[in-house]
């Protein structure tokens, strides 16, 4: 089993922000897995989705069951072969899982963030990223890789530092938010706010914890996560205690009878124990803004002009919320440029989280994508 050794890298410099503030003082926390190749060539850089962290493969020594969220992709002879490469896994900004974020004290003021955290955007967590690799001393990655909201910064990564990257890797991805995601998104953001605990995001100073918003929201997330039939297959309609009657009801507006609805709660009673609400509202409005083709009026073709790497696009045919239709957006403009792009569309049942699973199909793909760009490292490798 990998040992992961989590670490922290200290900035001082002000970070210029998208939104017009900057924020200083703050650090990242990070992981490495593998070897630094003599060149430094092998690196890859892994970006987490909403709820991950920098801690993508392996397990602490200290805590042998805390596994990485990815650790089916990455490690010594998997898709991602920690053999072959270096892999850096790099906690954002603003989350609650070791990097400067709202729970952290604000060095310009001597007090907790809190609400008063700066809004922050995939563009400037991939300017932080770049920030963490000129400080290792790694001035080109063999390739950058994300699912769902990585997938969103990995391809920032190749708008915003084409020479950076030879190879981009965008999982269950999309070019932007549609509508839709957009409102389960804010729906999640209300319960969060209107929660009586959130204190207009000030809960730390009166010693609680919005928890029945974060529930909501976990709960609602988690919906959107699935599909259709691994809900079905998985809880159908079974009832979570059978009473002795013709139906098997016991008729009640709010007890949990139904397997699903216990499932639910349990997601988001665990939720609520450890992720910050602060943190939950800062992310999700920065999967809303996301949007490269808005300087180009749209045009999606127009803003991938600036990509010059190589591309693997994957999606599942099941996933709703991030439907094969958006990666094929991307795959199309990239085509457009006359770009170099790979697409596998995987018919897998288990919905957004198919990105995260053991399918063999999705698996073998980017094993052999990785397994390409490792033999054209050759010895260096």
């Amino acid at each position: 089993m990998l040992i992961a050794e989590s670490q922290t890298m200290p900035f001082d410099a002000a970070l210029p922000l998208q939104s017009g503030a900057s924020i200083r003082g703050y650090s990242l926390s990070y992981e490495t897995y593998g070897t630094l190749n003599a060149d430094k060539s092998n690196a890859v850089l892994v970006c987490h989705a909403l709820n991950a962290s920098h801690h993508v493969a392996g397990v602490y020594a200290d805590q042998p069951n805390n596994l990485g969220w990815w650790d089916n992709m990455i490690g010594p002879g998997k898709p991602l072969d920690t053999d072959r490469f270096f892999v850096i896994g790099v906690n954002n900004l603003g989350s609650c899982f070791g990097s400067t974020g709202p729970m952290h004290v604000n060095p310009d003021t001597g007090l907790v963030y809190g609400a008063d955290f700066p809004v922050v955007t995939v563009e400037d967590w991939v300017n932080a990223q770049a920030r963490l690799l000129d400080a290792l001393g790694i001035e080109q990655l063999a390739a950058v890789m994300g699912g769902s909201l990585g997938g969103m910064q990995a391809l920032s990564w190749t708008l915003q530092y084409p020479e950076r990257v030879k190879h981009a890797v965008v999982v269950a991805s999309a070019p932007n938010l549609n509508a839709e995601n957009i409102a389960f998104n804010e729906v999640a953001r209300r319960a969060i706010v209107t929660d009586p605990d959130f204190h207009n995001g000030h809960f730390y100073a009166h010693g609680v914890v919005p928890k029945r918003g974060l529930r909501i929201a976990r709960m609602i997330g988690h919906i959107t996560y699935l599909s259709d039939d691994v809900m079905n297959e998985k809880f159908g309609r079974e009832l979570r205690n059978a009473v002795n009657s013709d139906t098997g009801y016991k008729y009640s507006t709010q007890d949990v009878e139904f397997q699903i609805e216990s499932y639910l709660r349990y997601q988001g009673d665990k939720f609520s124990e450890y992720f910050d609400a602060n943190t939950y509202l800062l992310i999700t409005r920065a999967l809303d803004y996301f949007d490269p083709a808005r300087a180009f009026g749209g045009d999606l073709s127009k803003a991938l002009e600036r990509a010059i790497c190589k591309f693997l696009l994957v999606s599942f045919t099941t996933d709703w919320r991030f439907s094969p239709a958006r990666s094929r957006e991307i795959v199309k403009g990239l085509i457009d440029n006359r770009r170099d792009v790979s697409y596998a569309e995987i018919d897998a049942p288990h919905g957004h989280d198919a990105f995260l699973l053991d399918d063999a199909r999705y698996l073998n793909v980017v094993r052999a994508y990785f397994g390409q760009i490792a033999n054209s490292l050759g010895d260096a490798a």
